[in-house]
């Protein structure tokens, strides 16, 4: 019998059912067999890089490529292919999350039938690894959230981090506007943002608002409040 096909998944906004279309990145998962090594890695880089400037353009278009045989390591780094260029990632424990819980096949076998079981305790602790690692680093370098992109980020991040440490389940990105720690001024154009207007936020209190809550929230999280 022949292999069975490797799948290739949706995850983020795409599977949540949260995607809105010239806002939203789309983000994939694909499993592959063997290792990426360096050759397929350029091959991987090429196509991606054609597939940005013509049909993908313009889309945000992201995939990890996961060893199907190491999918179940966590700590493992993938090549992944992310804003026009090809780095090295761990497939987070949100995204898995994400693809359990919400994920759907674009090619190939389901997310539940590759990927393990998540349940609340899953989510919660992916949650906390997320906050006490890349967003505690980022909240430690306060200049970086003079970056509008980054503050966004970071408001609803900080939300979604929130309820999934004391629900053990996720937020959408529209869902977690609504629960951002800032004023209603603030939330209403993350809100028209999320829409796609083309609005901008006062930059230097914008960024404190979000560094200050990042900060907090963080905080909670390394303390083991939910």
């Amino acid at each position: 019998m022949s292999e069975p096909l490797r799948p290739v998944l949706g995850a983020g906004s795409l599977a949540t059912g949260d995607y809105v279309p010239g806002v939203s990145d789309i983000d994939l998962v694909a499993l592959v067999d063997g290792p990426v090594d360096t050759h397929r890695q350029t091959t991987l880089t090429a196509v991606h890089r054609r597939l940005d400037e013509g049909a993908g353009s313009g889309l945000d278009l992201g995939c990890v490529y996961v060893d199907a045989g190491k999918v179940s390591d966590v700590r493992m780094t993938h090549p992944t292919w992310t804003h026009g260029s090809l780095a090295e990632r761990v497939l987070s424990g949100i995204t898995r999350v994400e693809l359990v819980r919400y994920g759907r096949a674009v090619f190939g076998r389901s997310p539940c039938a590759v990927l393990p079981p998540m349940g609340e305790d899953d989510v919660r602790e992916a949650a906390r690894a997320e906050l006490t690692g890349y967003w505690a680093w980022a909240a430690r370098r306060p200049w970086m959230w003079l970056d509008p992109v980054i503050a966004d980020l970071g408001l609803t991040s900080m939300a979604r981090g929130r309820y999934a440490l004391s629900n053990g389940a996720l937020l959408t990105k529209s869902q977690a506007v609504e629960r951002a720690d800032a004023p209603g001024w603030l939330v209403d154009q993350l809100r028209a943002r999320r829409r796609g207007e083309d609005l901008t936020s006062p930059r230097l209190r914008t960024a404190l608002i979000a560094w200050r809550d990042a900060r907090r929230t963080v905080a909670r999280a390394h303390t083991g409040q939910t």
